[in-house]
């Protein structure tokens, strides 16, 4: 088996970068991190995702700029993506697979080269 190869059953390893992923960006840097020292696919799919969540965050979060109803709009996508957030967290204890709904098949396609 290649050392760059992916692992297809997922290991603990690959639960703990899958969980790790999602917490704060210094978490995710460092689930990228351990997955490259051992790649399964569990931990690559849950970093998709992180990925995914996180930049979607910041192009929204230039809506705060908007005079009036900025700060309203920013609420509602902080709520949509910390649902987003805690959705991807219950997959990754589960150890499951389980795309965001409406877009993380997206996130999956558009970040694939992780």
């Amino acid at each position: 088996m290649e050392r760059n190869s992916v692992q297809s059953t997922s290991s603990n390893e690959g639960k703990t970068v899958a969980i790790i992923s999602y917490l704060t960006l210094i978490g995710l840097i460092a689930a990228i991190i351990m997955n490259n020292k051992e790649k399964t696919s569990l931990g690559q799919f849950h970093i998709r995702q992180s990925i995914g969540i996180t930049v979607t965050g910041i192009a929204l979060g230039l809506l705060r700029f908007i005079p009036g109803i900025g700060g309203i709009i920013m609420t509602v996508v902080g709520i949509i993506l910390l649902i987003a957030l805690i959705l991807g967290l219950i997959a990754a204890f589960s150890g499951e697979k389980k795309a965001l709904p409406f877009i993380g098949e997206k996130y999956q396609q558009w970040f694939d080269m992780i």
